[in-house]
């Protein structure tokens, strides 16, 4: 019998019995949603590995959302998809929004204030299913070993995506109902024919994109549809299918054999979610497939057992408790990952309050008659969830905003920044006003452009643009982010003047044609491209760094002489150049050594000598590029044998090598005047 046909007219023997039946109770799915938690919680905590038990999860979900699709067309109901939206997120909210509310909390209580800003971005972006869209623009490394610096919201990806996916899949069962009843087609087979495309189309996305860049494609959307694609033709393909009670019971085995060994001999970490992704998936099928043997011998036996069950029960609880626990206690601990006595308090604690949540929050919740009413009822109740994690995002987010601003208002008397430095300064500032950037905000304390900025975190590039077209002068910046962080003081100047200001820069990737072991992936062929786009452009004036402080602790200051012949390129086009002294590395992220040093900023300095050469490097090479003039600003980082992290109460780096905005706003008077004499721009 050919597939289409058992479709049309499904034997209801063997495993399609199973798969027919109009019960909404499958214990053997229950026994295997527990086995993939236990997997995802076990390899997170223990082993710092991924397990594929996630993908087990996507599968699970739209199997069994294409059965209650499927049974609601051949039983004639309507698809009711406003109705079903609210019903499913009605039920999955409550014990989200828990988890999300204790992660605040939590995260308030025992993570740095550098790390605030941060959690509630990812709090809102949790709240409404994007978090993977969010991680994807971060280009967070899913696969760190440290988990104490990952955000306590990551693992609210794969629940983004299935967010996502719950609600693209009944318009796809809707819209496929409606062609099947215009045009007379048989539903199921049409539905086949639907999800295959989507399953061949997105899995060979998915493992192109892979291979091209796996970390991106971790948190995609698209490159995960094929495993919900694999679920959906599971649910609809099962029914046709008769296999023997002894190959049903070999079948469900060889799943669980493969499922569990997944972690063990695949590498996850370099190969999810491409082809690798079909090993886990085809045997959570497999078992699936198996169904109910009733033989004593067969898998479901174990999987439909009491432990099993009631687990799969509060498996959806376990997930949303078991990484927020695990990332807070290894920071509140200073740990980077558990041991196997930590590891199995974190998990026994997950436990507990997964089965206290889903006990005492969601199923009440799930239960309670009010909402179920009518649709306005059950549109309050989400929204009453909604509102529950909203208001303390919200109000968060706003007493750190308005704090900042406070604090601003005050920045002339109270953060000086390098006007201390001038000898005619007089102090008036508070005493115990607060640093500026303040912790919570310095993470984003890069310069400003009004016309904003393209940025790729994956590759680390910053495309900025800032003022007219017919800008009287017109300035580009290239270079690494050292070059990026000294557009703050020219957009200052470009605002006072009418200029143009534009970057081109890329992190870790300063001017140079020569390969080099700190430089990032991918730079030389950028500063190609690069020097290609200032040709064409033909700006007034391009601005860089010159020297280079190096990244490695043993190496000083230097000049790199790769650096020669791309400014001079530029500068045969006619094009003049200011090249800047580069800015100095501390020890370690400042923000990080004020959070602890709270009363000793001096802790925070770095020796003057581990980052600059006594004179500037770049003396040397002045007369090989005439048309191009440097600059030494590094009199406004160290005085003397010691480069401060805190001046006239700002805080000079946003990291260990990034000066702050504020900082560069505060050297803005002492750089137009040396800009300036250097352009001859103030002559005109």
């Amino acid at each position: 019998m050919s597939i289409a046909r058992a479709l049309a007219s499904p034997r209801r023997s063997g495993a399609g019995t199973e798969a027919s039946r109009k019960s909404k109770f499958r214990p053997e799915i229950q026994g295997l949603r527990s086995l993939a938690v236990l997997m995802v919680v076990s390899y997170h905590v223990w082993f710092g590995r991924v397990s594929g038990g996630v993908d087990v999860f996507l599968l699970i979900s739209a199997f069994l959302m294409t059965l209650q699709f499927v049974g609601k067309y051949e039983q004639g109901r309507p698809m009711a998809l406003f109705k079903h939206w609210l019903h499913l997120f009605r039920r999955l909210l409550p014990a989200a929004v828990t988890v999300i509310f204790a992660i605040l909390a939590a995260s308030f209580i025992f993570l740095p204030r550098t790390r605030w800003l941060d959690v509630i971005a990812q709090g809102w972006a949790s709240l409404f299913y994007m978090e993977n869209r969010l991680l994807q623009t971060q280009a967070v490394d899913y696969y760190a070993t440290d988990h104490s610096l990952a955000s306590p919201f990551q693992h609210f990806w794969s629940l983004s995506i299935q967010g996502q996916v719950f609600i693209l899949w009944p318009l796809i069962f809707a819209a496929a109902a409606l062609l099947a009843k215009r045009y007379r087609l048989h539903y199921r087979i049409l539905l086949c024919y639907i999800f295959a495309g989507v399953f061949l189309v997105s899995l060979t996305y998915s493992i192109i994109f892979t291979l091209t860049n796996q970390a991106q494609a971790y948190f995609d959307t698209g490159a995960r549809l094929w495993e919900f694609a694999l679920g959906t033709l599971v649910a609809l393909i099962l029914p046709g299918l008769r296999i023997p009670r002894t190959g049903r019971i070999a079948l469900g085995w060889l799943g669980i054999a493969a499922m569990l060994s997944c972690g063990i001999l695949l590498n996850v970490q370099a190969a999810f979610p491409g082809v690798a992704a079909l090993w886990p998936t085809l045997a959570a099928a497999c078992v699936i497939a198996a169904g109910q043997t009733g033989s004593r011998f067969g898998v479901d036996r174990i999987l439909s057992s009491g432990p099993l069950v009631r687990l799969g029960d509060n498996s959806y609880a376990l997930y949303l408790w078991h990484w927020p626990i695990l990332v807070i206690s290894l920071a509140a601990t200073g740990r980077d990952h558990a041991g196997p006595l930590s590891g199995t308090v974190i998990i026994v604690a997950s436990m507990g309050l997964a089965y206290v949540t889903t006990r005492f929050i969601e199923k009440p919740w799930r239960e309670w008659a009010w909402p179920e009413v009518n649709r306005r009822r059950a549109l309050i109740a989400v929204a009453a969830a909604v509102a529950t994690a909203s208001v303390p995002l919200a109000g968060w987010q706003f007493q750190i905003s308005s704090a900042t601003a406070a604090a601003a208002s005050q920045a002339w008397a109270n953060n000086p920044g390098a006007r201390v430095l001038d000898p005619g300064y007089v102090d008036a500032a508070d005493k115990s006003a607060p640093l500026l950037p303040s912790l919570t905000t310095v993470a984003d304390d890069w310069p400003k452009f009004q016309g904003g900025c393209t940025t790729n975190d994956a590759e680390l590039t910053n495309l900025c643009s800032n003022g007219k077209d017919d800008a009287e002068k017109s300035i580009v910046v290239i270079g690494s982010s050292h070059a990026h962080v000294w557009s703050t003081p020219l957009l200052n100047l470009a605002d006072k003047y009418g200029w143009k200001v534009e970057t081109i820069t890329k992190g870790y990737c300063p001017v140079t044609d020569t390969a080099a072991p700190e430089l990032s992936e991918g730079c030389l062929d950028f500063n190609k491209d690069t020097a290609k786009k200032v040709l064409e452009m033909k700006p007034d004036l391009v601005v860089t760094t010159s020297t280079r402080t190096d990244p490695n602790p043993n190496k000083t200051e230097f000049m790199d002489p790769a650096w020669v012949p791309e400014i001079k390129g530029i500068n045969d086009a006619g094009i003049p150049v200011v090249a800047l002294r580069d800015t100095p590395r501390m020890p370690e992220a400042v923000p990080d050594c004020l959070e602890r040093n709270k009363d000793n900023y001096s802790a925070c300095a770095a020796k003057a000598a581990d980052s600059y050469q006594p004179a500037s490097p770049d003396a040397g090479i002045a007369g090989q590029v005439p048309d191009t003039k440097f600059l030494d600003f590094s009199r406004f980082f160290c005085q003397g044998d010691t480069c401060p992290a805190v001046i006239g109460n700002v805080m000079v780096y946003k990291d260990d090598n990034h000066v702050t905005r504020t900082y560069m706003d505060s050297i803005t008077p002492y750089f137009e005047k040396e800009f300036l004499a250097a352009t001859g721009w103030n002559k005109e």
